[in-house]
């Protein structure tokens, strides 16, 4: 097993891989902190889990499309599928949103 140090939104992380997976996991990483950088520099969320949780999303539903084509988003163009990932965005963000005064 090999260990990495990776950074991720600024963010230093050790990681571990096997023999020969390192170049696969530094192009995950660098994947990974694009679009979190990219969703966090919207400013329109805030919190890194809140950010992780949006890039998840739509770092799954891309692997979806590929994953199978004939799948949920096939009947969807990209910008459909960017307008349903957006949907989910602020579907999420009101859901993490804390609740004030519910008692």
């Amino acid at each position: 097993m090999i260990q990495l140090d990776v950074t991720i939104m600024g963010q230093s992380y050790k990681l571990t891989c096997k023999q020969g997976e390192q170049e696969t996991l530094q192009q995950a990483v660098a994947y990974l902190d694009e679009k979190m950088c990219a969703i966090r520099d919207t400013g329109k969320i805030k919190g890194n889990d809140r950010i992780a949780v949006m890039a998840s999303l739509g770092i799954a539903a891309e692997l979806l499309l590929v994953k199978a084509p004939e799948g949920p988003f096939s009947d969807l163009n990209l910008s459909q599928v960017a307008q349903k990932i957006s949907v989910m965005h602020a579907v999420l963000d009101g859901a993490l949103t804390p609740q004030e005064n519910l008692f």
